[in-house]
C-alpha cells in the first residue's frame, strides 16, 4: 500500500486543497477526491442538530516539503499537515472520479487509529462486518463518528493527551492523533461489468516539536446522518492496489513551527457562533497564543498584601 505521495500504482497529490488519489494501472478513470470543510461546533447537549454553516477548505500542506526542520520519524510517517483551531469542527466531502466518469472506491477513515465508521482498531484492508469503510460515489460526505443508525458525533479538535480523543479513550494511548485515509479503487473488471445507468443513479443519489501541541480528533455533538452499507461487497474492492495518506492537524503553534508561516485561517469568533444561534464556550479560546507574563509585575504587591503589610 503506497503512503504520503504514493509510489508505483498510486499517486496522491494536493489539488485545490484537496487529496486527489489517482490508480492509472487499475483503470484511466480509477481516481478520487476527498476535501476537509471546515465548520462551527455543534454542542454536545443531547439534542440532533443539522450540519452548521460551512467555512471553507481547510488548507494542505506535504509534509515532505518541511523535512528539514523536522524529526525523522514524523517524516517517514509523511503524508499531509492541516491547520485546525480548537473553536473549529471538520467534515470530509467526497468526490468518486475527476473528471467526468465516477470511479467508485472504498475508503476507510481513522482518527488516531480508531476506525470512525466501525469503531474497531485500525488494521490493513477491508472488513464487511463491522463495515469499516464507506463507498463512493453514494457516500458523499462524513461529518463525524458514526455512534448509531442515523447518527454520528461531530469530528472536533481537541489536545492530544488529555483523554478527549477517541483514540484514548478506546486505546488508553495518546500516540497517533490526527486522521488516517485508506483508499481502494473499484477492480478493473467489476467496473467494467457496470451497468452504466446502475452506477450514474448512484452518482447522483505527530510531532516532537511541541508534544502538548498534538491535536487529535474528539466526539461532539450528535448530527442527523445516515452511513450506507456497501452493496456492491468486499470482492468487489481491488485491496492490493490501495493507497494510505496520515493527516497530522496542527495547532497555531505547531504549524508555524512545521511550515514557518501563520495558519491561512482564522479561529471562528464567538460573534459567528452567535449569528449561527450556537453556543460560544470559552475553552475554544485556547488555541490561541498567550503571551508570558512579566516576572517583575508579579512579584508586586496585591492591594490586600499591601493593607496587611505583607511583602
Amino acid at each position: 500500500m503506497a503512503s504520503g505521495n504514493g509510489t508505483g500504482d498510486t499517486m496522491i497529490s494536493i489539488e485545490r486543497d484537496g487529496l486527489a488519489f489517482r490508480f492509472p494501472n487499475v483503470h484511466r478513470d480509477a481516481a478520487c477526491r476527498i476535501e476537509f470543510q471546515r465548520t462551527l461546533r455543534i454542542p454536545d447537549d443531547g439534542r440532533t442538530y443539522p450540519l452548521p454553516p460551512g467555512l471553507g477548505r481547510f488548507p494542505l500542506r506535504h509534509f515532505d516539503d518541511f523535512a528539514e526542520r523536522l524529526p525523522e520519524d514524523s517524516v517517514r510517517r509523511g503524508g499531509v499537515v492541516m491547520p485546525m483551531h480548537q473553536a473549529e469542527a471538520v467534515w470530509i466531502s467526497f468526490l468518486g472520479g475527476l473528471g467526468s466518469n465516477p470511479y467508485p472506491c472504498a475508503i476507510k477513515i481513522a482518527t488516531g487509529k480508531v476506525c470512525a465508521v466501525g469503531g474497531e482498531p485500525w488494521e490493513e484492508g477491508l472488513t464487511r462486518d463491522p463495515q469499516n469503510y464507506l463507498v463512493v460515489p453514494g457516500q458523499p460526505w462524513l461529518d463525524g463518528y458514526c455512534v448509531e443508525k442515523g447518527t454520528i458525533r461531530q469530528f472536533v479538535a481537541m489536545p492530544l493527551g488529555e483523554g478527549y480523543s477517541a483514540e484514548e479513550q478506546l486505546t488508553g494511548e495518546a500516540w497517533h492523533g490526527g486522521l488516517q485515509l485508506a483508499v481502494y479503487p473499484m477492480r478493473r473488471n467489476v467496473y467494467e461489468e457496470l451497468p452504466k445507468p446502475r452506477l450514474g443513479s448512484r452518482v447522483r443519489e505527530v510531532l516532537e516539536l511541541f508534544p502538548s501541541d498534538l491535536m487529535g480528533v474528539a466526539p461532539g455533538g450528535r448530527m442527523a446522518q445516515q452511513i450506507y452499507r456497501d452493496a456492491f461487497g468486499l470482492d468487489a474492492w481491488d485491496q492490493q492496489r490501495g493507497a494510505r495518506s496520515f493527516v497530522t492537524l496542527a495547532n497555531s503553534r505547531q504549524w508555524m513551527a512545521i511550515t514557518g508561516e501563520r495558519p491561512p485561517t482564522k479561529p471562528p469568533t464567538a460573534h459567528e457562533y452567535a449569528k449561527a444561534e450556537l453556543p460560544w464556550f470559552l475553552f475554544y479560546d485556547r488555541d490561541r497564543e498567550e503571551v508570558d507574563g512579566a516576572e517583575r509585575l508579579g512579584a508586586l504587591r496585591t492591594v490586600a498584601g499591601t493593607e496587611n503589610g505583607l511583602a
